[in-house]
């Protein structure tokens, strides 16, 4: 959605030009809207592939991103783990949902990824029928701005289950990944851990 011109912003605001344009440059460094030479100033889409993609940069050897699809979800709810206490900033009597999701890719499963986010955040989210695939989708859904992402990586030997998921044999060395997701006002929305078995790929760091 395009948004009126810096000028007709100013006089309807009452400030100053310079004032709307230093707004602009914070949102847009914040991916809340994107500024199209010689186009305008567009509301960005927090669910568009572009926006999604600064979560999971996967690349195969080619340096072609891997997106691949959900093949399965599951969800279940209950009393924060340690780590997730930490990572969500949770408190006594807190509670948090449990996403756990099978992506396939090339015909085979690549990557099972197991997320925790605060119910208070989603409520209702366990007794949906279909369960956003990513948390770019559930943020547009349930009204919350992503900001940044905080990732480690190693390399690990995945549980049985996890092996099983992923076609492999327990012991198998995978990226094994961790990672929280914040809102824009610095809060913790997602935390979560990963296993991703991609002969050849790569985890791409984009700084901007």
């Amino acid at each position: 959605m395009a948004i009126a011109n810096e000028s007709d912003l100013a006089r309807e605001l009452g400030v100053s030009a310079g004032t709307v344009r230093k707004a602009l440059e914070l949102m847009e460094a914040q991916r809340l809207v994107t500024r199209r030479q010689g186009r305008g100033t567009f509301v960005s889409d927090q669910t568009s592939n572009e926006q999604t993609a600064r979560f999971c940069n996967l690349r195969r050897s080619d340096g072609e991103r891997v997106n691949g699809r959900v093949v399965s979800v599951d969800v279940t709810e209950g009393a924060p783990n340690k780590h997730e206490r930490l990572s969500l900033r949770l408190t006594d009597g807190d509670a948090v949902y449990r996403i756990r999701r099978v992506w396939h890719h090339g015909g085979e499963n690549f990557l099972v990824a197991t997320a925790a986010v605060p119910t208070a955040l989603c409520p209702g989210l366990i007794n949906k029928k279909e369960v956003a695939g990513n948390i770019s989708a559930l943020a547009h859904e349930y009204g919350f701005l992503l900001g940044k992402q905080e990732v480690r990586i190693t390399i690990g030997s995945p549980s049985g289950d996890i092996a099983e998921a992923l076609g492999v044999l327990p012991g198998t060395p995978v990226m094994c990944f961790q990672r929280t997701v914040f809102m824009l006002d610095g809060a913790p929305v997602e935390w979560g851990t990963a296993h991703c078995h991609l002969p050849g790929g790569y985890y791409l760091a984009e700084m901007n």
